[in-house]
């Protein structure tokens, strides 16, 4: 795993005077580390979250701890005082142009009271807003939700699915202790956990799951915890990763909790995503998904860069190795898609294809590697 940047420093400078975080300097994994920008989105039409300024707060100190700046996007809307005093003049969303500035874009608890399915009720950004936001996903920007992300925007499918394989937020019990069993340990946000996690929020219950769209990170164990009625029993995901419309989309459901933020655990998983979110690290093959890889070749065929044989020989090897991924054998998965590899070179005389499929290929190969 290429080397990336950890929770380097404390974050007392604004406001997270509770936690005190070691002073670590560590090295960029690329170029592309250093000064970049991040925006965070705190704007509530909804419920507002008290821990949305703690959580804004941390963000500016691992920002200024790890080589990147923040905006903040969280104007006084009715009832809700957002953060006048940090927030940004007008809106950012004018055009995808214009939020190309910005490495990931962070949508921190924004609820906007859409759950009932209301069409008529206004969204968190609007048609304009909205279309400015798509184009700057499609034109390969990050994304990165915070908790209650997921209770946003419930009458744009395409916003769901950008958080993740349509999986929106349905309820959840009362706060309380609980274990995630950590999945997926070669993620920059989740490295740093042991095949555990235990640790007191509020855990969201989800209308799907988002598993067949995306890379688990965290699987949350029910029966270390009361999860309420509307239980998703043991596919219940936490936090997940997958690649979308060019972009990088990671999400958590952790956070609800003020405390969340003086948690270094937390701190340094919020960082991890935002940071690969960014495009500024690496990691076990990237979030590269099975279906992800199986919607390639199909492009790939469409447009005549594939032909039909060569496609069929490489995704017979492709559903061999998911199948004994999901038995939980995942070095022979990984030599399986070795085989894969090798059709990829044999039969995809297309240069750019043969690049594209081999280079996606072989991160799906260094995520089964790295969990076997």
């Amino acid at each position: 795993m290429p080397v990336h940047r950890r929770l380097t420093a404390a974050a007392a400078a604004v406001g997270v005077a509770a936690l005190a975080l070691p002073l670590v300097a560590a090295g960029p994994a690329s170029a592309e580390t250093d000064d970049y920008e991040v925006l965070v989105v705190g704007k509530t039409l909804g419920f507002r979250h008290s821990s949305i300024d703690e959580a804004t707060s941390a963000i500016i100190a691992l920002g200024e701890a790890n080589g990147f700046t923040v905006d903040v996007w969280d104007p006084p809307v009715g009832w809700s005082p957002g953060q006048p005093e940090r927030t940004l003049e007008s809106t950012p969303f004018t055009s995808a142009a214009d939020l190309e500035q910005y490495a990931t874009v962070v949508f921190v608890s924004t609820v906007d009271g859409t759950n009932n399915l209301d069409p008529a009720r206004p969204t968190l950004l609007d048609a304009s807003e909205l279309a400015a936001f798509q184009g700057y996903i499609r034109g390969g920007g990050g994304f990165a939700g915070v908790h209650a992300a997921t209770d946003s925007m419930h009458t744009i499918p395409w916003y769901s699915e950008l958080t993740g394989g349509s999986a929106r937020f349905v309820g959840h019990p009362r706060q309380q202790v609980a274990t995630q069993v950590v999945e997926d340990r070669t993620h920059p946000s989740t490295d740093h956990l042991d095949a555990t996690w235990t640790r007191f929020d509020e855990w969201y219950n989800f209308n799907v799951s988002p598993r067949p769209d995306v890379r688990v990170l965290t699987n949350i164990d029910e029966t270390t915890y009361d999860p309420g009625r509307s239980a998703m029993g043991t596919d219940h995901p936490l936090a997940w990763c997958h690649n979308f419309e060019g972009a990088r989309s990671w999400y958590t459901a952790g956070g609800h909790t003020e405390a969340s933020y003086t948690e270094p655990a937390f701190l340094e998983h919020l960082l991890g995503g935002i940071e690969w979110s960014a495009g500024a690290v690496d990691g076990g093959g990237d979030c590269v998904t099975w279906q992800e890889v199986d919607g390639l070749i199909a492009d790939l065929v469409d447009d005549g860069s594939v032909d039909a044989h060569a496609a069929g020989q490489i995704t017979k090897q492709l559903e061999r190795a998911r199948v004994l991924a999901d038995d939980g054998a995942n070095e022979q998965a990984a030599e399986r898609l070795a085989a894969a590899a090798a059709q990829v070179r044999a039969h995809v005389k297309d240069e750019d294809a043969n690049a594209l499929l081999a280079e996606k290929v072989a991160d799906l190969r260094t995520w089964q590697a790295a969990v076997g």
